[in-house]
């Protein structure tokens, strides 16, 4: 009987789900992954083997998908018809928060999920549907045991100059500090890099997670120095919906006109950043077809935005050895990494064209004095491997 991992993505409006063989020797291998998105307004599911081939892509009635609760039910009952001679060891979970408390990934309990649910009003377009999917699978499964493995315990190998803000130190003990997201995805490519280019496997590297959601992080040997997103998912660069980084004496002058908490929030999550900007769309792919002028704005003030950070995360890095990018408009668009290299050229990245149009891996000029790569990202995998590590050891 072949035993199996389920990993859970879980999003405000998809819920994303791989399967992992374990095989003895090889670690985690990939298996059946799909994705249920849509949730509440246009449900579809759809699933692949892993060779490619479609397995299901269904359009379902919105009126009974409107919780992540229901379409887990879906999920697991398509994966149930499919489960003979398996064994679930369990479930792994990506979650946005782990604040101060978690470190690394862990066994999931009912003091672990309270821990969680205090950090929602730091990630609250990610955290509670992280949580939902958690319940949910409780709510089908009590007894496989499940992981949480976060987005921020990357960055916990950052000094403490570098996660401190400039307020008084008694903030900082009770937890507001620099976290950094994206971490599964960053840990990832830190481990794939010597793969791929074993000459940087301990150079000092930025990488820039470029989707719907942003970030960049400078990397040495391995180990997170520095990164665009601090104490919530909105600092940083501009995303598809999300402002990224502004003065704060911005949100005093919003709430001296009036608006309140939920409002602001409401604007830097949801109604800025690509869309905000544009006001056409938050899909970097319309937005560089199109001709609109506020359209090129969004994105020449997306570019500048990347080498501006570039240029930070070199100074933390006391220099730079090589450039990726991965992530949807990262690993996807030649048009939008070249603007990206040129607005770095200063650094010394010179960029092949021919290259950069084939996506890589290496896409700068054999004599560039900071390389510049495409690693796709995945983070399934990274989960993946922590559930069964920490099954393992428990």
């Amino acid at each position: 009987m072949s035993e199996i991992v389920l990993v859970i993505n879980a999003g405000s409006s998809s819920i994303k789900f791989s399967l992992f063989t374990l095989a003895p020797g090889e670690g985690p291998v990939p298996g059946i992954k799909g994705q249920m998105e849509g949730i509440g307004t246009a449900p579809r599911f759809k699933a692949r083997d892993e060779s490619g081939t479609v397995l299901a892509d269904e359009v379902l009635p919105a009126a009974d998908y409107t919780t992540h609760a229901a379409c887990l039910r879906h999920i697991g009952a398509w994966l149930r018809g499919r489960a003979d001679g398996i064994r679930l060891l369990g479930v792994g979970h990506r979650v946005v928060h782990g604040g101060i408390d978690f470190e690394r990934p862990v066994r999931i309990d009912a003091g672990v999920m309270a821990k969680l649910e205090a950090l929602v009003p730091l990630a609250p377009l990610h955290q509670p549907h992280n949580l939902a999917a958690i319940r949910a699978v409780d709510e089908a499964l009590p007894d496989v045991p499940q992981v949480a493995c976060f987005d921020t315990s990357f960055h916990r190998t950052q000094s403490k100059v570098a996660q401190s803000f400039g307020l008084p130190g008694a903030y900082y003990e009770q937890g507001v500090r620099r976290y950094g997201f994206h971490g599964l995805s960053y840990e990832y490519i830190a481990q794939r890099l010597p793969e791929v280019a074993p000459q940087l496997a301990s150079a000092r590297v930025i990488v820039a997670h470029l989707g719907n959601g942003a970030s960049m992080c400078a990397i040495a040997h391995g180990r997170s120095i520095a990164s665009t997103m601090g104490f919530t998912a909105v600092e940083g660069l501009p995303m598809g919906t999300r402002s990224g980084s502004l003065d704060p004496g911005v949100v005093l002058y919003l709430l001296q006109q009036g608006m309140d908490a939920a409002a602001i929030e409401d604007l830097l999550y949801k109604r800025s950043g690509l869309l905000g900007l544009s006001g056409i769309s938050n899909d970097m792919r319309k937005l560089l077809d199109s001709s609109d002028d506020a359209a090129r704005f969004a994105v020449d003030y997306f570019v500048y935005r990347i080498a501006r950070e570039a240029g930070s995360l070199a100074a933390a890095l006391g220099g730079v050895d090589a450039l990726v990018f991965s992530a949807g408009i990262g690993e996807n668009s030649a048009q939008l990494r070249a603007r990206a290299c040129a607005a770095s050229a200063w650094l010394g990245v010179e960029l092949d064209e021919q290259a950069n149009q084939a996506h890589g891996p290496c896409i700068s000029k054999p004599g560039s004095r900071v390389s510049a790569w495409v690693i796709p990202t995945n983070e399934e995998l990274m989960i993946a491997r922590h559930t069964v590590r920490v099954l393992g050891a428990s």
